[in-house]
């Protein structure tokens, strides 16, 4: 029998695996040409992290032959071994390795490395691969596929898309570069109304025990979303902080609601405010876009003992401060505190840049951009009595009671963060 009815016999293990919820890898032992054990991926069925199928099928062929070598037997597996069922074919004497499809992330074979290639082991075992790569293949992506698909589905039952809002379909998001981080969701917080949220919350690897020296709470501006942070996530991470980036209902992968009215100044800072108290963030660096964000910047006031410092990223917007007098009163008593503090960052630094593309994924057409038409002139109106005395209370806050001296402003780049 050739090697190709041999796979077609590991690729029926595999589809065995498939139908009990496992990764879709089969594997056969032969023997003089006669297929005396199978196995198939079980992990998860019996909560065995070495239930490959490879190490399923050298235990059967061991009980079958009566030892554990096997040296005069021949695998067949529809994907390339890892390193652990590559060094177990090695310590079982395997007379030939035939696989399927390559695995480029841990395949230990010539992907990322070859243990069969080790000319210092005492025993060397043929390898063969590509028999049937294609159809191999095509079974992994087909389960993935269908596996991404329920996921989907259970977020919508767990998040459930109100009538009066849209949310941009997660295909619009898969092709992203440099935007592979988890997403996390949640829609019971009393100012959401049944809304999904998304946001990001990365934090660094730490040795036991630790914990992240900051936390970044990083808010995206009034035309972006959270991919506006992905070149900047690594390096806060590596520098050892956490991040969380929102995105805005609105924005991003959060819902969107159709109206514009929905967008008040009121009901967004509520939003953030709650969720800075779910995640219970501490010592928090609060990085905004610019001088215009009177939401970022009036978040501190509720809780001022999480918060230990600023960053204000593209500050300098010229021509606008007549169009939104609040925002620069605002912005004058930040100003005033940071140049008290000498923290006013080099005007010479270029500003963060992002992919344009990128920014337009979440708003396919004119019904999921209300957000963005809104937030262009919201803000505090000061010829109300109710928000006057909230932009002066905002405006003592920043001159007088800020009692963190780490204020960052100007044209920042990612690095000087």
């Amino acid at each position: 029998m050739s090697d190709a009815v041999f796979m077609a016999l590991a690729l029926d293990q595999a589809r065995q695996a498939a139908a009990a919820g496992e990764i879709p890898v089969g594997a056969v032992v032969v023997r003089h040409g006669q297929v005396i054990a199978t196995g198939r991926n079980a992990p998860i069925d019996s909560h065995d992290p070495t239930a490959h199928a490879e190490i399923m099928a050298l235990r059967a062929a061991a009980q079958v032959v009566g030892n554990y070598r096997l040296e005069d037997c021949e695998l067949f597996v529809t994907l390339e071994p890892c390193a652990m069922c590559s060094g177990a074919m090695l310590q079982a004497r395997l007379k030939r390795v035939v696989f399927g499809a390559t695995e480029p992330m841990t395949g230990a074979a010539g992907s990322v490395i070859d243990l069969f290639a080790q000319a210092r082991l005492n025993h060397q075992t043929a390898l063969q691969g590509g028999v049937l790569a294609v159809q191999s293949a095509a079974l992994l992506q087909d389960f993935f596929r269908q596996r991404r698909t329920e996921q989907r589905q259970a977020a919508r039952q767990r998040h459930p898309l109100r009538d009066d809002a849209l949310r941009t379909p997660e295909a619009a998001f898969e092709k992203l570069q440099g935007y592979s981080w988890k997403p996390h969701y949640l829609s019971d917080l009393p100012a959401l109304g049944g809304l999904r949220m998304h946001y990001l919350d990365e934090a660094p690897c730490q040795e036991e025990g630790g914990a992240a020296s900051s936390i970044f709470l990083c808010l995206h501006g009034h035309d972006a979303w959270s991919y506006q942070y992905s070149d900047m996530i690594s390096s806060l991470l590596q520098a050892g902080h956490r991040v969380v980036a929102p995105d805005l209902i609105g924005f991003g992968k959060s819902d969107k609601p159709k109206k514009e009215s929905f967008h008040t100044f009121a009901q967004h800072r509520q939003i953030l405010v709650e969720l800075v108290e779910r995640l219970d963030l501490h010592h928090v660096v609060l990085v905004v876009q610019n001088w215009r964000d009177l939401l970022g910047l009036s978040l501190p006031m509720t809780a001022p003992q999480r918060y230990r410092g600023l960053r204000v990223i593209n500050a300098p917007l010229a021509g606008e401060a007549a169009r939104f007098p609040a925002a620069c009163s605002v912005w004058r008593a930040v100003e005033e505190r940071a140049i008290a503090a000498g923290a006013i960052a080099p005007a010479a630094l270029k500003p963060f840049q992002a992919n344009t593309a990128a920014f337009h994924a979440p708003f396919p057409d004119k019904g999921h951009g209300a957000a963005l038409r809104a937030f262009f002139m919201m803000g505090l109106n000061q010829s109300s009595p109710k928000e006057a005395i909230f932009l002066a209370d905002m405006c003592q806050f920043w001159r007088d009671c800020w009692t963190d001296a780490s204020i960052g402003m100007g044209c920042e780049t990612p690095s000087s963060l």
